[in-house]
């Protein structure tokens, strides 16, 4: 009896200090690769475990450690099939098994009643009338098993959190550098011969929309807007290398036509035709007031004139740029605006939106809002407020830009 004694006492100090030694080695956040050593070495040599194989799942199930068992034992498993039905300790010696080697005992090993492991036992000594000395042991291997597994899964998730919020970092500085590329409210022109407004919404951190306003001369002014197709980091650097070369290239005294077929070859050497961009580019001369204009398969903007109501949209241009190695026509445009007017323009994310199960497009809201003589600040102010963009409307899946300019006429704003 005193031996017994003695013996259980052995037993459950063995097992105290043992789940002590793993709990300051998790507490000293010692590397995976060493909390697996011990693990291995508690069952192997101190408990006299023949085979044993830890298989735990985080995105996927996966084999942390095999010791005895088959290089290919683990792939040939079935979790689904194999492992799943067992939801308590089980000795499997006597029943039909699926597994590629013999496996006496599996222990499945749960947490928030899910089973996120499953150590599998084989080999194991048998002593007197067959009963082994492991069955002692098997409630101290599956708690064991619950705090190694749990600990390695903290692990991986806390170091899933640092790379994410690295990239999340990453991702807010690439959208203040995104945003410097965008003309502020106060770099746009506003004087007596034009007015121009702006908006700017990223469906996320980084977008594929720009627009871009460039002095050509005391007399003229460039501007244009555009769209990458794709969204997310790809079309954000594209469009980023798309704006160098853009403000390189749109010069005073170049014709559109030949902006747009020098930016067509840079757009395919950017992109190699895996993404294209459209875009709607204009020059406007103050003096002799035209608008000269390509649409290079972008959304049409709106021409809204104020004194006879009439409402147009300039759609003349050529095919998109990176589309077609070469551009094989750009039809140029032009409008003279001598009486007062708005242009709109503005990419797809304003017209395209999820609608049940699918995509509505449509432009009968823009041109009902634009229909008016009020100023083109107040349209955009209520296209904005119509289609709750700033409130984060769920059925917003892209990105949304304007651009617009209000032309006087002769006289010029009065207000200025």
């Amino acid at each position: 009896m005193v031996k017994f004694s003695e013996n259980r006492l052995r037993l459950s100090t063995f097992k105290l200090n043992a789940l002590l030694d793993i709990t300051l080695a998790i507490n000293d956040n010692v590397a995976t690769s060493e909390l697996i050593r011990r693990y291995e070495k508690l069952l192997t040599d101190d408990l006299n475990i023949g085979k044993v194989i830890l298989i735990t799942y985080s995105d996927k199930w996966e084999c942390l450690l095999n010791s005895g068992f088959g290089n290919k034992f683990f792939d040939q498993i079935k979790v689904e099939r194999d492992l799943m039905p067992f939801e308590e300790i089980s000795f499997i010696t006597s029943e039909p098994q699926h597994f590629p080697e013999l496996v006496d005992i599996v222990i499945p090993v749960t947490h928030k009643d899910e089973a996120n492991a499953f150590v599998l036992i084989g080999d194991i000594e048998e002593e007197g009338e067959g009963v082994s000395p492991i069955i002692k042991h098997l409630r101290f291997i599956q708690t064991l098993s619950n705090i190694i597994t749990v600990a390695i899964e903290n692990k991986r998730l806390f170091k899933e959190s640092l790379r994410q919020e690295a990239m999340k970092r990453e991702m807010e500085l690439a959208s203040r550098m995104q945003t410097m590329l965008i003309p502020t409210r106060e770099k746009l022109p506003s004087n007596r011969y034009i007015r121009m407004r702006a908006f700017y919404h990223p469906h996320f951190d980084v977008g594929g929309d720009y627009y871009d306003v460039i002095e050509l001369g005391k007399n003229e002014v460039g501007f244009c807007i555009a769209d990458v197709s794709g969204k997310g980091i790809s079309a954000a650097i594209l469009m980023s290398n798309f704006q160098a070369n853009l403000r390189a290239l749109f010069s005073e005294g170049q014709s559109l036509t030949i902006t747009l077929t020098r930016l067509n070859e840079r757009v395919m050497n950017s992109a190699k035709g895996e993404k294209f961009i459209t875009l709607f580019i204009a020059r406007y001369h103050y003096l002799n007031r035209e608008l000269k204009y390509v649409n290079a398969g972008h959304n049409p903007p709106f021409l809204y004139e104020m004194g006879s109501g009439k409402l147009t949209q300039l759609s003349s241009g050529c095919v998109g740029m990176g589309m077609l190695d070469e551009l094989p026509f750009v039809n140029e445009a032009s409008v003279t605006l001598d009486k007062p007017a708005k242009l709109f323009c503005y990419t797809d994310g304003l017209v395209e939106v999820i609608h049940g199960s699918g995509v509505k497009s449509g432009t009968g809201d823009l041109e009902k809002a634009l229909s008016n003589k009020k100023s083109l600040e107040e349209n955009i102010k209520t296209i904005i407020e119509n289609q709750k963009i700033l409130e984060g409307s769920a059925s917003i899946f892209d990105d949304i830009s304007i651009i617009g300019a209000e032309f006087p006429g002769g006289e010029g704003f009065s207000e200025l």
